[in-house]
């Protein structure tokens, strides 16, 4: 079998699934993150935008959000990577926050109270989906297509986050594949065998 992995094209932006995290941006040129109330114009600097949205939402956790604008643009959490390649602070900058609700979480958890164990998951979910954010600001979707040797569609599948994770789900697939027809062939073999012969 052989496996083809091609960039997709055609995904759906993380944004539209259901996510725990509320991601609220401002950009003169790129429409980013969700969808909000509020201005960027109400507040003076960034620790008034945070305070500001901290005093409107019960907040949980809440995380600043940056993007470098360079030959495409990438978003994360942190800026240690993007001072490593533009010190000057040129081509990047805050663009906004990821925050979680205390009843969101409380209605995902289905808890009453909010321990440190689980701030510190719900911090981890909102770095995870602003990670696969980035995957879709980047183009790291992919599909797999898996063919026989004469070319003939087997399977495919699309909307993977991550080359390596296509690349896992093609293979878990291919060995799929090849213990049904392994199993198939079995299984003629053994009603064959059980077949009376026919004597000339």
């Amino acid at each position: 079998m052989k496996i083809r992995i091609e960039q997709d094209e055609h995904y759906e932006s993380p944004r539209e699934w259901d996510n725990l995290g509320k991601m609220v941006c401002f950009h003169r040129r790129y429409d980013l993150g969700d969808k909000h109330e509020y201005s960027h114009g109400d507040c003076a600097n960034w620790h008034e935008m945070e305070a500001l949205i901290k005093k409107e939402e019960d907040v949980v956790v809440l995380l600043p959000l940056y993007l470098l604008d360079h030959s495409g643009i990438t978003i994360s959490c942190g800026s240690q990577h993007f001072r490593a390649c533009d010190p000057q602070g040129w081509d990047w900058g805050q663009v906004g926050f990821i925050f979680a609700t205390r009843e969101d979480v409380l209605k995902e958890y289905s808890k009453k109270r909010i321990s440190p164990k689980m701030r510190a998951q719900v911090e981890g979910v909102l770095r995870n989906e602003v990670k696969a954010y980035d995957q879709c600001l980047t183009g790291d979707v992919w599909g797999y297509i898996i063919e026989d040797d004469d070319g003939e569609h087997l399977d495919s599948c699309w909307g993977f986050y991550g080359h390596d994770y296509c690349e896992k789900e093609a293979n878990d697939m291919v060995a799929f594949l090849k213990k049904q027809a392994e199993e198939s062939a079995a299984e003629l073999r053994r009603v064959q065998s059980a077949m009376p012969c026919c004597q000339p």
